[in-house]
């Protein structure tokens, strides 16, 4: 750094942000930090109500795979400050962590609000400041500097003109913590190419009947298995829970598989994806066909499937729900259905209910240092970026390692 510290405007005060404020400040710079809410850290406390999910602890190897076709330019933020960077991180801070029994880390307390405090308390002590209620509405004109930045600010409009900018606004999911995309219209207007924001570990609608949405919404299907194949060939199948919803599915096994089946579904021109689940992921098909066909005297189906494998509940409802009364009381047909239930998907939810957002600002607008090629001295970190994972500590680990390389990049440029 020079004699004269450098300023730094960080827009977007959520994972991303705060750690490009953080290096930046810790480097000298005086950085200040500016966010559409009235406070910082919004739905980074909302995602940890039921535990905040740091990291994962799987070799780095298949850490790294979970990104899919931007893996390429993500993997070196990773090997930067990856998984075992973070559980650092967390101990400096105070944070003790601990890994679960799916290989997920956590904090010792599963709470967000403590590590929160400790990091903000370490960005005050850097001499970071922090602009609430601050939400960026572009640049001052085109003939002013790409760092010639404005804010709507319950004061009127406010102008601030820093020697380098990191935008880490977050995605479109999420819009009542900040998360809405708005950010969207300024980059377009500058000619920053852009992905098409879409939902990311979302839901889906299938279209229940009535009766089978009033009898089972918010009811899980536990201990099943959903497989799935593209067009292209890309395959999922993996076993787990999801629930079922008013409108058709959302839970943990469907976020994972989201990706394809969103794609599948717009490549289809809206016609759905289908995908089958497995009932009974323990037994195999003999087994089932076994047990189907077994004599079952003067009890009923239900009452059958009940006592040999088990079949009760959600389960015997989705049955129902997808096969005709002719298909129920043929053997094959039933037993391959119990294996292999063809379920269509007809459309992802709204992203603003998803977990997270694919698309934004793509890699192809960045050089090699994050930086906007067309807009020199602003650099972009964060869910903003063109890259997606699965939930389990993946997307709060990139995140924060694009932010960390986006300010190391800020210093080199300063």
């Amino acid at each position: 750094m020079t004699e004269k510290k450098k300023t730094i405007a960080v827009v977007g005060g959520g994972p991303a942000g705060l750690m490009a404020a953080e290096v930046l400040g810790t480097a000298g710079a005086q950085v200040h930090v500016y966010d559409a809410m009235p406070s910082v850290g919004r739905k980074f406390l909302l995602a940890g109500r039921g535990g905040l999910n740091l990291t994962h602890s799987e070799p780095f190897e298949a850490f790294a795979s979970r990104f899919g076709e931007r893996r390429a330019q993500v993997q070196p933020m990773l090997e930067i400050f990856g998984p075992r960077q973070v559980q650092e991180w967390a101990h400096r801070l105070g944070i003790e962590t601990f890994v679960g029994t799916s290989g997920r880390v956590f904090p010792k307390d599963m709470k967000a609000a403590p590590l929160l405090r400790a990091w903000l308390h370490r960005l005050r002590a850097a001499g970071v400041q922090f602009h609430m209620r601050h939400r960026w509405i572009g640049w001052e004109g085109v003939e002013a500097p790409p760092t010639a930045l404005r804010f709507a600010t319950p004061q009127g409009e406010q102008h601030a003109r820093p020697d380098a900018v990191v935008l880490a606004l977050g995605g479109a999911s999420w819009a009542r913590l900040g998360s809405d995309g708005a950010w969207w219209p300024w980059l377009q207007a500058r000619q920053v190419p852009l992905a098409p924001l879409q939902p990311a570990n979302c839901g889906f609608d299938v279209g229940w009947s009535a009766h089978f949405a009033g009898r089972f919404a918010g009811h899980p299907f536990k201990s099943v298995a959903l497989s799935f194949t593209d067009r292209q060939g890309r395959s999922f199948a993996r076993k787990g829970e999801f629930v079922a919803t008013d409108t058709g599915v959302e839970g943990s096994l469907v976020y994972a598989a989201s990706a394809l089946l969103r794609d599948e579904i717009n490549a289809s021109g809206g016609e759905g994806a289908t995908c089958r689940i497995d009932l009974l992921p323990d037994r195999t098909a003999a087994q089932v066909l076994a047990a189907v066909n077994h004599p079952r005297g003067a009890r009923s189906l239900s009452s059958h499937l009940k006592s040999r494998l088990g079949l009760d509940g959600i389960k015997s409802g989705l049955l129902h729900e997808q096969l005709t009364r002719e298909d129920m009381h043929q053997p094959q047909r039933l037993a391959e259905a119990i294996k292999a239930l063809p379920l269509r998907v007809r459309a992802a939810r709204p992203v603003d209910e998803a977990i997270s957002t694919a698309g934004g600002v793509r890699f192809e607008a960045l050089d090699a240092n994050l930086m906007i090629a067309a807009l020199p001295g602003v650099f972009c970190a964060g869910e903003m970026l063109d890259w997606e994972a699965p939930t389990g500590g993946y997307l709060l680990t990139l995140s924060m390692a694009s932010g960390l390389c986006a300010a190391h990049s800020v210093l080199r440029w300063v």
